[in-house]
Parts: structure tokens; sequence; C-alpha cells
């Protein structure tokens, strides 16, 4: 005998099994996202946070000895954060679809293997093996981001996305403070077993990744057709629901001209253009910010200690503009916003105010605006194309080729100018500023072709109907 609660879920999927514009029951809805959210969402934060530690935590090696014992000098340094984002653009796409393919417990497995990967970075006697692991690393973790978006996009409705992605995000943000702290307490490990600090840094979080990845197999959900976490009548409400949002990933087959095909969407490539302008200072901030923060007056350890308020404040104000967006259902203005408040951490940068709080300061705004940027960028492309591969090789095109950012940044805060670094921090403004462009031509062009839909009774896409450039259904409209 059914319990009133399920009664109502399955009458909800009745209804919209007759009626696509049907509403269902709101109690089961909000006791499905709860479900979903306590579900889906942890795990792949969590995995999140110790991704980025393994990713950003050369900069704390750096300031903790590994630049004097593997003797970087010059641009070594630089190089040896340059060839990470290589991998993640050699292997991005391919990646992604092989998490598409074979679910997302592949996530898993690619963890382990950039746990593997890092502790290689701490065992390393020499500058070219510090690369080769950077490098592997890089394509080790390059599909975890847009894997983990594709996972939760295709739990959610377009407009619970971007609050369930900038949650995920700020794991990536709160991993900056959680570094922070870490080498702060590792960095007493100085001399224990004949190595030094920066060696502990990399050799301890690797084996902390290894282990995660064995336990996290268990816990990462499967897609939402072979979810086993759900009842029956949340499982048929959760698929009803995907369809009425038109938001259901359909089981098309890929072959390599269908993603050539996909990968021809003018959408996409603007999108990469808009992320690069955010992820070039974020990788900025990434790499060198201990650096700067240990240049202008803070020794190691003050420096170590100062990266956390910046991610912290990041956090908080990502996560609540983001919300707001999601509420109003408008992403440009606060993509705008995210530039504009980036803009004017470079311009604090710039102007080199003589007191330490000054460029101090200029952190925060640029950690901020670039962590606001870069998950909206990443959600507003995903929720303006279709599921399936196309979704998958969308996000894996974003993540991947956007990062071609980091080939800048990491190549122009040269040693010569540390910690100062204004060569570093004007390229990164004429970045932002094309960033902001690009939002534009984003904006201007989802909004013309909603008018071309208008003009065609709202039927096809842009080359009409399924077989269109942009293959989405009929009824279809650009998310603004």
């Amino acid at each position: 005998m059914l319990t009133p609660d399920v009664e109502k879920s399955s009458v909800a999927v009745d209804s919209a099994a007759t009626d696509t514009g049907a509403s269902f029951d709101r109690t089961a809805e909000a006791r499905l996202l709860r479900k979903l959210d306590l579900r889906v969402l942890p795990v792949l934060w969590l995995l999140f946070l110790v991704c980025f530690i393994d990713r950003s935590n050369i900069g704390n090696a750096k300031i903790a000895g590994m630049e004097e014992e593997l003797e970087l000098k010059g641009q070594r340094y630089n190089i040896a954060v340059f060839v990470f984002n290589i991998g993640y653009l050699v292997a991005g796409v391919p990646l992604s679809v092989v998490v598409k393919r074979y679910g997302p417990r592949s996530l898993g497995v690619m963890m382990g293997c950039w746990g593997i990967t890092v502790i290689g970075c701490g065992l390393t006697r020499s500058w070219a093996g510090l690369v080769v692991c950077r490098l592997l690393e890089g394509m080790a973790e390059s599909a975890y981001v847009p894997g983990a978006a594709y996972v939760i996009g295709s739990y959610y409705k377009k407009n619970e996305f971007l609050k369930r992605y900038v949650i995920f995000f700020s794991a990536g943000i709160c991993s900056g403070a959680v570094n922070g702290f870490i080498a702060t307490l590792i960095e007493k490990m100085d001399g224990a077993a004949g190595y030094q600090a920066w060696r502990w840094i990399f050799i301890i979080e690797g084996c902390i990744t290894v282990l995660i990845s064995l336990i996290s197999t268990f816990f990462i959900v499967p897609f939402p057709k072979d979810s086993t976490f759900l009842s029956p009548p949340d499982k048929q409400l959760l698929i009803a629901r995907l369809k009425q949002d038109g938001t259901e990933a359909p089981t098309d087959p890929l072959t390599p001209s269908r993603m050539l095909s996909h990968l021809r969407d003018w959408k996409i490539w603007v999108a990469i253009i808009m992320y690069i302008g955010a992820v070039e200072n974020a990788n900025s901030i990434t790499g060198f910010q201990p650096t700067i923060l240990k240049g202008i007056e803070y020794k190691a350890t003050g420096a170590q200690v100062r990266t956390i308020p910046v991610y912290l404040v990041a956090a908080v104000y990502s996560i609540t503009l983001a919300h707001i967006a999601a509420s109003l259902n408008r992403r440009f203005p606060f993509a705008l916003l995210g530039f504009c408040t980036i803009l004017t951490g470079l311009a604090i940068e710039l102007a080199q105010p003589k007191a330490p709080g000054g460029r101090y300061a200029g952190l925060f705004f640029m950690t901020a605006g670039a962590y606001l940027a870069m998950p909206l960028s990443v959600v507003w492309l995903a929720v303006n194309v279709d599921k399936g591969y196309k979704r998958s090789v969308a996000l894996g095109a974003i993540v991947c080729f956007g990062n071609a950012g980091a080939f800048v940044g990491t190549n122009v805060f040269l040693k010569r100018e540390e910690p100062r670094f204004r060569t570093g921090f004007g390229t990164g403004m004429g970045l932002c500023c094309m960033g902001m462009v690009a939002a534009c031509v984003f904006y201007g062009g989802l909004v013309e072709g909603n008018r071309r839909r208008d003009g065609r009774g709202g039927v096809g896409g842009e080359g009409g109907g399924a077989g269109g450039v942009d293959g989405e259904k009929e009824g279809f409209r650009y998310s603004l």
C-alpha cells in the first residue's frame, strides 16, 4: 500500500507524463531536492577540495624550500606551473567523454592517478622530474571539473544548476584557505626523515588524495537513469522533472564527426574566451599569491596564513551573488560584476601602494571576482546547450581550452619582477577586459537567438529543429 508521500509523487509524475506544463507536488519536489543535495553534492565537493589543494600546493611548496633545493632559476618555476595546463589541454575533452561513457565513478579512478603524481612531486630529485609529474597531474585532473559539472547538471533543472554548481565550486575557493593552513602545519615537519618541509607538503597531500579516491568510489552517484539511492517514486519524479525542464540527457551516440559538429557551436568558443579572462587571474593567484605576500614584508609562515582569509571572503562573495543570480535567473550582469571586481584588484596591484595592507586588499578583489566569473561562465554555457555528449564536450572544452589563459599567466609573472609583477598584473587586466567583452557578445548572441526563435514560433534550433546547429528541442530558449 502506498504512503501519502509516494501517492503524491506518483500523481505528480503521472501528471507530467500527460501534460508537460503540469506542476509537481511541491512537498515531494522539496524532499527530492534535499535528498539530491545531501547525496550528489558533498562527495563531489570533497573531491574538488582535494583536487584544488593538489593543484595549488606548488605555490606553498615554492616558499617552503622547493625553489632552493631544486634550483628553480629564472623561469623554471613558471614552467613547472605551465606544463600542468598542457596536460589539461591535451586530455581534457577526451577524458570528459570517458566520464560520460563510463559513468561518474571513473572520476575516482582519475583522482587516484593524480594523487600518485602529487607524491611524485615530493619525491623527485630534479627540476625535470617535477615538470614531468606536474604534466601527468594536469592530465589526470583535466576531466574532474567538467565531469563533476556534468553530473550535477544531470540531476537539477536549469534554474537550480547555478546554485549547486557554485556550492560545488566553492570547494576550490576553500581549498586555498585549507592549503595555507595545512602548509603552515606541515612546515613544522621540516627535516623529518631527511626531507624538507616542501616535500612533505606534496607527499602527505598526495597520500590523502589516494586514500580518498579509494573511499569515494563507493559514494559517487551514477547518472540519474542508473541511480539506486532514490526510491522508485522519487526516481520517477526526478526523470519527469528533467523531461519537463527539457534537460533530460538524450542517448545520443558520439562519433568523431559528431564531436566536431558539437565543437562548431559558436557559444562554446565565446564562452571559452570569457572563461579565459577569469581563469588567467585565478591561476595567477593560485601560483603566485604566496610569493606576492612573502615579497611584501610577510615571512613564509605569515604569507601562508594570510592566504586563508582571501579565499574565505571569495567563497562568501561568490556563493551569495551566484544565489542572487540564480534567483533572478540572470547571469549576464553578475558575470560583468565579477570581471569588474577583478579589474579593481588588478588596478590596486598595478598602483603598487606602499602599505602592505593595500596590496593585500587587491588580492581580495582579484580572488573574489575570479571565483564569481569562473563558475558563472561554465554554468551559463552548460544551460544553453543540450544535454548528452554535446554538454559533455562543451564542459570539457570550456574548462580545458579555457585554461589556456594559464599559459599566459604563468609566463608573464617574471622572476626578475618579483614581487611587483607589473607585466603579470597588466596582462591580467587585458585578459579580464577581453573576458568582459566576450560576456557581452555571448549575451547579445543569446538575445538574438531568442528573437529568431520567437520569429519562428519558438520552434527548432538556429538551423531548425533537432537537426539545427545547436540541436536543441522545440520550445528551447536561451537562458540570459
